[in-house]
């Protein structure tokens, strides 16, 4: 059954099928659906919409014995992105899906294929550029294959991405949605999530050696964690740079550079976030929330420039779609 939230903007919605295998990971599902739920959750329209399926349809269990219900997979699919769960068998014949990767691929969807699912694909297709789990890795090499596999934990192909899988799912997931929410927002839900550090695909698979940074940049990651411990009472930029030593330019290019903004764009939009997220998920007053977020004035004007509807109309709004 396709999986959509109620929604203000339903049709604009970015879709996902995701494929399981039987005796699926459970992990990894539930990785990537808590990702899109969280994001709906904290999202004034939510963005995203999911559909489960497998290759015929049907309840489909996992190694815990979760089961989900599936729809069979569409000859000619309409999602963004596709992502394909594997179990803990590479050789399993419903991890065999060129033709469905084709499928998706052809009609401009991504696919992105976890641990078994991405093993099997190398073996099958891959080239060396591709990553898997390393315990796979370490399988395919015993049995010869072609190519060494990847250990970083996700390797992008153009419309192929192929992932380590467990819990690297959680930051294959938050990528993926940080191309279609802003960067306070994906911060939010990683924050929920209480996922500390958000890896980019580059990075090696815990055991080779994590990159222990949130975006690549020491100085950003620190003013980063300056915002987010003063989200109430805003830290002065020009405070931020002498605290970072960085002058005010430099610290202007690196959030252009990793976020498409400035720095105080940047830290407007995660109070906007943290306070969208009290708007839609507790009972504060819209007061108690200005206050709380650092907008001691003039917050639902502030609000409706960034979200284009005030705090009051939204969260009436989606209090009306949650009885429907």
């Amino acid at each position: 059954m396709r999986q959509r939230p109620d929604s203000l903007t339903d049709k604009a919605q970015i879709h996902f099928d995701v494929l399981v295998a039987p005796g699926y990971v459970l992990l990894e599902l539930a990785a990537l659906i808590e990702v899109l739920r969280l994001a709906n959750r904290v999202c004034p329209n939510p963005p995203f919409s999911f559909t489960y399926r497998s290759l015929k349809g049907g309840p489909i269990a996992s190694s815990s014995d979760a089961t989900v219900q599936t729809e069979p997979v569409s000859t000619h699919p309409k999602a963004d992105y596709l992502f394909v769960i594997g179990n803990s068998d590479p050789d399993h014949p419903d991890l065999s899906i060129g033709r469905v990767v084709s499928d998706y691929t052809f009609r401009g969807a991504q696919v992105f294929l976890l641990a078994e699912a991405a093993s099997r694909y190398i073996d099958e297709f891959g080239t060396a550029d591709m990553a898997t789990h390393w315990e796979n890795a370490s399988f395919l090499s015993e049995r010869g294959a072609r190519f060494e596999a990847k250990l970083s934990i996700a390797t992008e192909q153009g419309q192929v991405v192929t992932c380590a899988g467990m819990e690297a799912t959680t930051d294959v997931a938050l990528s993926v949605i940080g191309r279609h929410i802003s960067g306070p927002a994906k911060m939010t839900v990683a924050n929920i999530m209480l996922h500390e550090n958000i890896r980019d695909f580059s990075s090696m698979q815990p055991f080779s050696g994590a990159q222990l940074t949130a975006t690549g940049d020491a100085k950003l990651d620190q003013c980063i964690k300056l915002m987010q411990a003063n989200i109430e009472d805003p830290l002065p930029i020009q405070q931020i740079v002498e605290a970072l030593n960085l002058s005010n330019r430099s610290l202007e290019r690196k959030f252009k550079a990793f976020f498409g903004t400035s720095p105080n764009g940047f830290y407007r939009e995660m109070r906007l976030a943290k306070a969208n997220n009290l708007l839609l998920n507790t009972t504060m007053s819209v007061r108690e929330i200005g206050l709380a977020c650092g907008f001691p004035n003039g917050f639902s004007s502030v609000y409706k420039s960034f979200f284009g509807v005030t705090p009051f109309v939204l969260r009436r709004e989606r209090r009306a779609a949650s009885h429907r």
